[in-house]
């Protein structure tokens, strides 16, 4: 076997399409398989822009020049499928003639597996965002459950260590005849008030550096003092209860439902943590929750009730009454005051 049948035979081999075109006319002279099962048999007098709409007898260019005259991609409609073959030309010479070496390479599958890697990304990005949205609104939704340093802590470290603050001050506020206004009225009217009057405290409370704990029906918990230290918590929960009453006064004035509530301060130490395993709530409980709970229930409408501790942080801001001596359940006698906003003109609000 000679040395030109054996390269061909390696040539018919391999699985690079290979033909050999005639530098002048185009015709092709020469095909392995791998070409003509992609491109057809040639006879000899076929062009190769025959077998190639996209490829004109420009491309292959002419003259002395040799080196690469071609490099592109062909689809090619077979069966069901389309191929995508990539095809490079180039120039060269055997003695006088010009020649056109045609490589083929069927990278079908190659773009496929691009075109699934670009699927893929595209889904992954997707779901990315997705995670991310959802990430943003379950953050969201712990926010409102817990304070951030709390949330911080509970996202670092998967639990929340319970803490002892020993100097806040609570308000606890709980509207009169809520259960008989619930039961005659209609449930989504009654929750879009709370809804409204709500969110008009959180603003509130938020203004005044305090920390909305929860709601629990028509009663409203806020503290200040805890988780962040605050000097003047007593003056900041204060102001927040003076607030709560003056908005619902005002509302009252241009609303068809009118809301009343007590409200009860207190001062103290309290205890902070998460409170659950599946459904996670942060939640205070101690001294200073107890005695602004009890003094809530024993409040008259529209009123403020405080320990008479509380009187020399507030004075000098708010107006103070004397409420009296009274008996406190589990807490034995304390002296009590009322607190109202100051009238004097230095101090209106």
């Amino acid at each position: 076997m000679t040395i030109a049948a054996i390269n061909e035979k390696l040539l018919r081999s391999i699985g690079v399409g290979v033909a050999i075109l005639d530098g002048d006319s185009h015709e092709i002279v020469f095909a392995n398989k791998p070409f003509c099962d992609w491109f057809g048999t040639p006879d000899q007098k076929t062009r190769m822009s025959e077998l190639v709409d996209e490829l004109s007898p420009d491309d292959l260019g002419e003259g002395e020049g040799e080196g690469r005259v071609f490099t592109g991609e062909v689809e090619l409609k077979r069966k069901r499928r389309t191929l995508v073959i990539a095809v490079s030309i180039s120039a060269t010479r055997s003695g006088d003639q010009r020649l056109l070496v045609v490589e083929c390479q069927n990278i079908t599958r190659i773009r496929e597996l691009e075109s699934m890697i670009d699927s893929y990304s595209t889904m992954v990005e997707r779901n990315t965002r997705e995670l991310e949205r959802e990430k943003e609104r379950v953050e969201k939704l712990l926010l409102n459950l817990m304070p951030r340093s709390v949330y911080e802590e509970f996202k670092t470290f998967g639990v929340v260590t319970p803490q002892l603050y020993t100097q806040v001050s609570v308000v606890m506020l709980d509207f009169v005849d809520f259960t008989e206004f619930a039961t005659k009225t209609d449930p989504t009217v009654t929750l879009a008030e709370l809804n409204d009057i709500f969110t008009a405290f959180d603003r509130i409370v938020e203004q005044y550096g305090c920390e909305r704990i929860k709601t629990i029906g028509d009663a409203y918990l806020a503290v200040s003092g805890m988780p962040d230290p605050a000097p003047e918590h007593a003056s900041a929960v204060a102001h927040c209860a003076v607030r709560f009453l003056r908005y619902l006064e005002r509302r009252n004035e241009s609303h068809q439902h009118t809301w009343r509530a007590r409200i009860g301060l207190g001062t103290g130490a309290a205890v902070g943590s998460v409170v659950g395993i599946q459904k996670y709530v942060y939640d205070v409980f101690g001294p200073a929750v107890n005695l602004a709970s009890r003094l809530q229930m024993m409040a008259d409408p529209m009123c403020i009730v405080a320990p008479e501790e509380m009187k020399f942080d507030l004075i000098d801001e708010f107006q103070i009454n004397d409420f009296g001596e009274h008996q406190i359940k589990g807490l034995g006698e304390m002296d009590l005051i009322t607190v109202e906003a100051n009238l004097r003109p230095a101090h209106i609000r």
